[in-house]
Order: C-alpha cells, then sequence, then structure tokens
C-alpha cells in the first residue's frame, strides 16, 4: 500500500474536496464534527465498565474516547517523526505530520455505536435475536443479515453511524474524509468473513458496499473475495494500540479509586511493566522514589505510575510499528501492537488482563449493570421489533411513534431494514433514557 492514496482528503458523499481552511486541516475537521456531533454527546451518560459515577468519578464512554484520542494523537505524531526520520518513502513528510489528526479524529468515533450498558449491550442484542423472542424472525431475512443481528457488532454500528443517510440527513453520513473512516475500521471485512471464535467485524451487510468504494480508493490491499475481506489501512494499528493501551490501564486505575484493588496492588501492577535490572528500570525508578518522596496522596502516586506507563506503552508500540513497517504495509501483519510487545511490556498486559478478568470484570457492582442491560435491552427489542414487523395494531402505532424521524421506515422496506432501524434508536441510547423508557413503557413510576 502506498501512503500517497492511504492518505485522502477526500470525503465520503462529497463530489469534491472542501476548500482548504487556514485554521484546520481536512483531518482537523473530522475530529471537529464528530466532538460536534450528537452520537459523541450521548456517551457521556453510557457505561464504559463500571456503573455510571456516583460519590466517585469512573470513566464513562466520552471520557475514555477522549483519552484514546489523546494517546491516540501521541502515537501519530510519534510514527511521523520516525518515517520522516527513516525518509520512507521520501518526499512524504508533508503528509507524515497529519497522522496525528487522523488517528486522533478516528480514536474519538471508535465508540459511537456502542449501546448502553457496556459490551453487555451488544451481547443483550445478540441474543434477542440468537436465544430470545426475535429469533422467530430468521426466515424473514437473509443468511448474512442473520448472522448481522446475531452477532451485533458495536464497531460495525460506528463505521454506520458515521456513513449511513438516515432520513432528512445528507449523503455519505457525517462526510468525513476517507482515510479517517479506514483507520476506523479494525475489522476489514462483514460477518460473513468473521472469526468465528471472536466474532468481530467492521461494517454490516448494509454498509458493504460503502466500506469496499472506500478500501478501492484508498488502496487498501484486497485479501479475498469469498467472504470479501481486505488487510488493514495501517493506521488503525494505532487506533487499536490507543484504545488497548487506556483500557487496560485506566480500567485498573477505576479499580482502585473504588476500592476494589488496594494502593500496594495497584501500583505493582504498574511496576510490573519495568524490567528493574535495565538501566531504563534503573533510571525509573530513581525518579520514582524522588517523585514518592513530595507526592504523598495515594491516588496521584497511582496518577504519575499510569502517565509513566502510557509514554512507556506509546513509545514501544511505535517501536513495534517501525520493526514491522513492511509486513504492515503488504498486509501481512496479523497481531496487535499491544500483542507484540516483548519482555516486561508483554508480561505486565498479560498481568493486566488477567486482572481485569479476575477482579474487574466480574466485579457484582459490573455484573450488576450487565444483567440490568440484558432485561432492559431486550424488553425494549421486543416492543419495538414486534411493532415494526407487525405494524397494523394501534398499540404498535403508538409504540412506532416513539421513534425519531430519522429511523422511520417505509412499509415496502425489507424486514431487515425495518430491524436495523429499530435498532439504530436503541443503540443510540444513553444507559439513563434506555431505563426511562423502559419503565415508561411498562407503566413503573
Amino acid at each position: 500500500m502506498r501512503w500517497e492514496t492511504l492518505l485522502s482528503a477526500k470525503r465520503l458523499g462529497s463530489a469534491s474536496r472542501e476548500a482548504q481552511s487556514a485554521a484546520r486541516s481536512q483531518f482537523q475537521r473530522d475530529y471537529d464534527r464528530v466532538v460536534f456531533s450528537s452520537p459523541f454527546r450521548r456517551l457521556q451518560n453510557k457505561t464504559q465498565v463500571f456503573p455510571l459515577p456516583g460519590s466517585v468519578f469512573v470513566h464513562n464512554r466520552l471520557t475514555h474516547s477522549l483519552e484514546v484520542a489523546s494517546i491516540g494523537r501521541s502515537l501519530g505524531n510519534l510514527l511521523a517523526a520516525e518515517l520522516a526520520q527513516r525518509s520512507e518513502p521520501s518526499g512524504m513528510h508533508d503528509l507524515f505530520s497529519m497522522f496525528g489528526s487522523i488517528v486522533s479524529a478516528a480514536c474519538l468515533a471508535h465508540d459511537l455505536g456502542n449501546p448502553p450498558f457496556g459490551h453487555s449491550g451488544e451481547k443483550a442484542i445478540s441474543r434477542y435475536f440468537s436465544d430470545g423472542n426475535g429469533k422467530c424472525l430468521k426466515t424473514m431475512v437473509s443468511e448474512t443479515e442473520w448472522r448481522d443481528l446475531t452477532h451485533f457488532e458495536g464497531n460495525a454500528n460506528a463505521f454506520r453511524v458515521l456513513t449511513h443517510q438516515f432520513n432528512g440527513r445528507r449523503a455519505g453520513g457525517y462526510a468525513l474524509t476517507y482515510t479517517t473512516l479506514a483507520s476506523l475500521v479494525k475489522y476489514p471485512y462483514g460477518a460473513d468473513g468473521a472469526d468465528e471464535k471472536k466474532w468481530k467485524y467492521g461494517y454490516f451487510s448494509s454498509e458493504k458496499n460503502t466500506f469496499e468504494t472506500i478500501a478501492r480508493e484508498q488502496g487498501i490491499i484486497r485479501i479475498s473475495d469469498q467472504p470479501a475481506r481486505y488487510c488493514r489501512h495501517p493506521l488503525v494499528y494505532l487506533v487499536e494500540a490507543a484504545d488497548d493501551i487506556t483500557y487496560q490501564i485506566m480500567d485498573v486505575e477505576d479499580a482502585h479509586k473504588l476500592k476494589i484493588l488496594s494502593d500496594e496492588e495497584t501500583q505493582e501492577i504498574m511496576l510490573e511493566f519495568w524490567d528493574k535490572n535495565s538501566k531504563e528500570g534503573a533510571s525509573f525508578l530513581a525518579l520514582k522514589r524522588e517523585t514518592f518522596a513530595t507526592v504523598t496522596d495515594a491516588n496521584e502516586r497511582v496518577s504519575f505510575l499510569r502517565a509513566m506507563l502510557i509514554n512507556k506503552l506509546v513509545n514501544e508500540c511505535v517501536r513495534e510499528f517501525v520493526r514491522n513497517y513492511e509486513d504492515i504495509m503488504n498486509g501481512r501483519f496479523d497481531r496487535s501492537l499491544a500483542d507484540a510487545l516483548e519482555n516486561t511490556s508483554a508480561e505486565g498486559m498479560a498481568h493486566c488482563r488477567k486482572i481485569s478478568m479476575d477482579r474487574i470484570y466480574n466485579h457484582p457492582s459490573v455484573i450488576e449493570v450487565e444483567l440490568a442491560g440484558y432485561r432492559i435491552l431486550g424488553a425494549l427489542l421486543d416492543e419495538f421489533a414486534g411493532a415494526a414487523i407487525h405494524p397494523q395494531s394501534h398499540y404498535a402505532q403508538k409504540i412506532l411513534a416513539l421513534l425519531p424521524e430519522q429511523f422511520r421506515t417505509r412499509p415496502e422496506d425489507t424486514t431487515y431494514t425495518h430491524l436495523q432501524s429499530v435498532l439504530d434508536f436503541i443503540s443510540g441510547m444513553t444507559d439513563l433514557y434506555a431505563l426511562d423508557l423502559y419503565r415508561t413503557i411498562h407503566g413503573i413510576s
């Protein structure tokens, strides 16, 4: 793949490029469009891992996305400096300088498709169709469409939110650049090309043509035809690394603030990333002792370690990108940059994942949110999917009247289109709105 085509300011749905501004590059415009969008604002009331905050403020989807964008910008800028130093390829320095803006914009948008109640919201939607009351709809859609429904994927939904022309909206959705959109797609294939062990994919069948148009324009390598699979846009690896670094480290910090992990446990988890016998490790430990001599607040100590750790991982992920540059540009690199880390960093990431599974993601407060999400989303899908498929009754008409105009469908539309309109509405809800609507429809004051 060639950077000359991978870095394009062409916008989805626009006949021509928009005029350049002295104040903002085209990719900074992408960032701003996401910031000012309604789906982005709604992230403030969507669960990240822990229940939405009470007296202790933990991360929600909005604060998580902002932090991922911040780390993504650092990754992009650092990679640009590395490639410019190598002069690889020559004459591309001005385009490389856009990396930070592109990656941060894609990072900012990466969770826009996540439904309420965290990742359990995805599972709740999928389960409704695979095992719940929605399984009777299987014969009414194609096999590929059924895969979309029974394995609902937040990544694919983010791509739809940004690119689909909803009722009353302009063509191309938010009309982002092809490069930012391509940098967002971690899994460049549909549900028919997904690994059935993970069931991750990058776009619904309804957006397949949109993605393939972008991939062709960007010169992204097509790996197979049946099913259609592409390699990743190179900057996807930086977006993924920013997300991996953020949630692994910040989930631990949140667990510390909620006293799920003690001061000593949290510090030890973060210190494991350094080889204490190396020159780098010795230098860091000296700085830690000097800092801790004056900083006695437990939260501030953890914040210091977190900042140092993120800086370390950012540098190492960029180092892995440069080391695997040829494989990435030729579509042969088949893992994340975080998974490519070595030595103490690899051990530290593995320990973080284990702690997260054992102590964080299975904590009672997290499980309670997940169970509530199953009940609430299942009930809302019962009401709205049932009304969308059988709209003749007076009650169904009242339910459908609650759908905003942008999600309305026509009688002649397919079953899949009707169901997608319902999923567009429900997946875009905040946790609190989903709960309030559930209570309202069921007469619970």
